[in-house]
């Protein structure tokens, strides 16, 4: 047996512990009749986070649904911008100090707040820099992932696939349906 190795192994697997002890994870279910549910590979999932405990997590989480109020989109496509700013504060140990503090100014229990007072509380702080930072990474990373595009029914970019006009511009479910009378010419030669 080498004896080496063994101890090794066993420093491997304090450092994963303490690791693992100072990084929280985001996660939950989708629910089974979700169209989120054929997209992702299991009705469960988490967001590993570097910086950010568990809690400090699900309150960016509700701030960020209460920034972008999709009340039929599932929390897996919000965990991305939690993930994405978690991500940037990981990086820069000024941005870090700049998330904790400004998701301890949210104050306790924001996520177990009712959507009213979060939002009084997020308009008291709209103007500074933590809200509008956060703000500016849902807007780019909460509509710009598939998880967002299969629940407004949008197909994602089509610049690859040649572009949306012989690519079902007119298929959007939501939209009202134009009389062909009204919608013009195609602009096809």
């Amino acid at each position: 047996m080498n004896i080496r190795a063994t101890h090794l192994g066993s420093l491997q697997s304090a450092e994963r512990r303490l690791f693992v002890r100072g990084v929280g994870v985001l996660s939950g279910v989708i629910a089974l009749g979700s169209p989120l549910a054929a997209l992702l590979p299991s009705r469960i999932w988490a967001v590993e986070l570097r910086v950010l405990s568990s809690a400090e997590a699900a309150a960016l989480l509700a701030m960020i649904r209460t920034i972008a109020p999709h009340d039929t989109l599932d929390d897996a496509a919000y965990a991305l911008v939690v993930n994405a700013i978690d991500a940037d504060a990981a990086a820069s140990t000024q941005a870090h100090a700049d998330l904790k503090a400004g998701i301890a100014s949210l104050g306790d229990g924001f996520a177990l707040m009712s959507e009213q007072v979060r939002v009084e509380h997020l308009k008291a702080i709209e103007s500074g820099a933590f809200f509008q930072s956060v703000r500016l990474k849902t807007l780019l990373v909460l509509y710009n992932n598939p998880i967002a595009w299969v629940h407004f029914g949008f197909q994602g970019e089509s610049f690859s696939k040649g572009g949306y006009l012989l690519r079902g511009f007119n298929d959007l479910k939501w939209l009202p349906e134009v009389p062909l009378a009204d919608s013009g010419p195609m602009p096809l030669g």
